[in-house]
């Protein structure tokens, strides 16, 4: 994702993430009888409570702590030969609002990196130019702020014998990598990618994509090409990637990337994933390392430009570059986690860090563990304690799968987070 997709919707279902494969998967694997359209969706919904927050510890009632909340429809038509369409139409939906969209707990409030014009090397006279960029960026902190109906997915495909081709707004091969071996799948507060949520470290979904994937024989592969559709230079705003896999009964390995560039056609949000895990019948160990790299950030060019006629062309100058040095990215995702399956109840613990190699240093870490009780194969119960530790200028505070958590007080506050929810699938 780049600084704001991320933020819309960082934070998924592992088993909506690999709907696309899975349905590639069957195809390859065996011929349908008939066409069929099918409503689904997942209800979540729970009471959070959040420390370190400038309002203090903050109790609420959140929509998607385990996963986002959503409804969607999807259909398949068998042709014959080895040869399917699918489609697939999933919107979101926030069970506390019945809204499409939702913002942190803590507003429109950003990181003190991103908002006090001494940590962005600025004099301080210039503190309302960075207030009015401020503005700017909080309306894009947020879930789905921009209110798409079917912001989760939306594609159609062709399923053949040598692979599927999809088009349409899909989940990005780098991030599918991620979820596939975090042993969270993207789930809860203790997802890996919950200490990475402003600036955002992947792309999470894209537009405009299409996509070629393929599973067979435990090997896995896709390739995303999406076009940025910008008059006269396709390569603004475009995002290639591609993943490949191999799994058996014990034992899976993959490898993710993703790159995206900024508005000026420019290299920007780069991500590359190596996961492994191991089964162990009713226990998996699950790993992976991400590197992140953006030297020129997406959708900061227009900060000058709309500064100038207030402060003057060189002001608007350095506060722009000052926002471009603050939200670049240069650093690495470490995750590990073990998960162990006994009937009804599923533990998991998980040991999150993000190592900022930036000058800001804002490196995080994230520790605690889920338990989940199946009441049914379709309803279960969970709770959730997450320790998030801030050092030097990170401030990041826990959310949930269908939500950002925010930021804390100030820069270097801790948080910790507490839920208790169900989740029901139909």
């Amino acid at each position: 994702m780049n600084k704001h997709s991320s933020s819309k919707g960082t934070v998924l279902g592992l088993r909506h993430v690999a709907l696309a494969s899975a349905l590639c998967c069957a195809g390859l694997a065996q011929a349908q009888t008939d066409s069929s359209v099918t409503l689904y969706g997942l209800a979540d919904v729970g009471i959070t409570s959040v420390s370190g927050l400038k309002a203090g510890t903050v109790t609420q009632v959140a929509s998607g702590i385990m996963e986002g909340s959503r409804w969607g429809i999807k259909g398949t038509e068998d042709m014959g030969g080895g040869y399917k369409t699918i489609f697939t139409l999933e919107a979101r939906v926030e069970l506390d609002t019945g809204a499409s969209s939702n913002r942190p707990i803590t507003g429109s409030q950003l990181s003190d990196r991103f908002s006090q014009a001494a940590l962005l090397g600025l004099p301080g006279g210039l503190q309302p130019a960075v207030d009015a960029v401020d503005g700017l960026l909080a309306t894009q902190y947020g879930v789905n702020v921009n209110n798409a109906v079917f912001d989760r997915q939306a594609f159609v495909g062709l399923i053949t014998p040598v692979g599927a081709v999809l088009a349409g707004r899909q989940y990005t091969p780098a991030y599918e990598t991620f979820a596939t071996y975090d042993i969270m799948a993207t789930q809860s507060a203790l997802s890996a990618g919950q200490i990475v949520q402003f600036p955002a470290v992947f792309e999470i979904r894209t537009s405009n994509a299409l996509a070629y994937r393929i599973v067979k024989d435990g090997i896995s592969g896709s390739f995303m090409y999406a076009p940025g559709e910008v008059a006269g230079d396709s390569g603004k705003g475009r995002l290639l990637g591609i993943n490949a896999g191999y799994k058996t009964d014990t034992f899976s390995v993959g490898l993710g990337y993703n790159t995206r560039n900024n508005e000026l056609g420019e290299k920007s949000l780069t991500s590359t994933v190596l996961g492994a895990s191991m089964n162990m019948g009713s226990s998996t160990i699950s790993s992976l390392v991400a590197k992140i790299k953006d030297d020129h950030p997406n959708g900061l060019s227009a900060i000058a430009p709309a500064l100038t006629p207030s402060i003057g062309s060189v002001f608007a100058g350095m506060v722009q570059t000052s926002f471009i040095n603050a939200f670049k990215q240069d650093g690495t995702l470490f995750h590990i986690g073990y998960r162990n399956v006994t009937g009804p109840h599923t533990i998991s613990v998980a040991y999150n860090r993000y190592d900022d190699k930036r000058p800001a240093n804002a490196d995080v870490k994230s520790y605690g563990a889920a338990y989940t009780y199946a009441l049914s194969k379709r309803t279960d119960l969970n709770a959730v304690l997450v320790r998030f530790d801030n050092s030097a200028n990170a401030q990041v505070a826990p959310g949930g799968n269908g939500y950002l958590g925010g930021v804390t007080a100030s820069a270097g506050t801790d948080s910790t987070g507490v839920a208790f929810g169900i989740r029901h699938r139909f």
